[in-house]
């Protein structure tokens, strides 16, 4: 039986109202051409705080997104109310492309990574000399998650009036990482705050280390009074610091001189996610010797071509020592 005459036109076919009144959905995404450019400042609870030109306005991510979401350092675009003014709220609606990512997982079994910071140039890796004690298998996870990401490492070793930083160094000479040895007396006046400041020119530098070590104090030190956050201290009994800082934060430096993102203290930097076939990137002495290697080579097993090479004079036996090292720790725990 024929529902319709033998030429029905738009007006026989019945249409269900849609009772709730709004749009049917699709599966169409808009563009959002005129979408402007931001940075993400810090992420609070949903609320993404974010720099667009010279104003800071509050944004929350747009449906359209999904589960992707946008960490401090994105570069993203938003539309609706950009005027900053209170109680405006804009959306965040396109995240582009990240150049670096710093990522953790919060022990090796734990397979869900965690993004800390997109899009950084380097990682600086405060370590304090003593109080608490400097724990070398932690920055060796923090310089495996920095080479695996795409960022610079920089050593920051604070509190060098209560113990010397030459075994610490000595550790890691053979990995050419750029360092900076800071006091107490020279936070205080101001000379390790500049010396700190001539490495991250013109850079945007994520800084990470365990509770306690004096991260966010020296943070403090470089960014003008206004910006300043709440410090901690390190609990006489059982070593260890207080976290004060409970989310990450870009923080600019002061003449535009460059940008430091304060992140929370860690107790633990999982490498679950890290694919150890990336490290070797960060070796450019040794990457040519690994042409040889059987296929999934791990470069610390019997079969692996870096032993011949460097037998052969190509790179220093130091080098490679560091290498797998470093390759092991994901096999270790921070406290070893």
């Amino acid at each position: 039986m024929r529902r319709y005459g033998k030429n029905p036109d738009e007006d026989d076919i019945r249409v269900r109202p849609n009772r709730k009144g709004n749009r049917p959905r699709t599966h169409i995404r808009p563009k959002h051409e005129d979408a402007s450019e931001g940075m993400v400042l810090t992420v609070d609870r949903g609320r993404l705080t974010c720099l667009v030109e010279d104003r800071v306005v509050v944004a929350m991510k747009a449906r359209e997104l999904g589960r992707k979401a946008a960490v401090v350092g994105d570069r993203v675009g938003i539309v609706g109310d950009l005027s900053g003014k209170k109680d405006t709220l804009a959306r965040v609606v396109r995240i582009e492309g990240r150049t670096s990512v710093l990522r953790r997982t919060a022990d090796d079994d734990d397979p869900y990574e965690r993004v800390v910071v997109a899009n950084a140039d380097q990682l600086a890796i405060v370590t304090a000399l003593a109080d608490p004690e400097p724990r070398p298998r932690m920055i060796d996870r923090c310089l495996v998650a920095a080479y695996d990401g795409g960022l610079t490492p920089l050593l920051v070793l604070t509190k060098s009036d209560l113990a010397p930083p030459d075994k610490l160094l000595e550790l890691y000479g053979d990995l050419d990482i750029p360092y900076v040895v800071t006091s107490r007396d020279e936070l205080e006046n101001g000379d390790a705050a500049d010396r700190v400041r001539a490495e991250l020119a013109g850079k945007i530098t994520a800084f990470v280390g365990h509770s306690g070590v004096g991260k966010t104090t020296l943070v403090n030190a470089l960014v003008p009074p206004e910006r300043r956050r709440t410090t901690g201290h390190v609990n006489a009994v059982t070593g260890r610091g207080r976290h004060t800082t409970t989310s990450a934060l870009a923080l600019p430096l002061p003449d535009d001189a460059g940008w430091v993102v304060d992140t929370p203290g860690v107790r633990s930097f999982g490498l679950h996610h890290v694919d150890p076939s990336r490290v070797i990137h960060a070796f450019p002495d040794l990457e040519p010797g690994t042409e040889d290697c059987p296929r999934a080579c791990s470069h610390d097993e019997p079969d692996c071509a870096l032993d011949a090479w460097v037998a052969e004079g190509h790179a220093d036996p130091a080098r490679l020592y560091s290498l797998r090292r470093l390759l092991a720790t994901r096999e270790r725990h921070e406290g070893d």
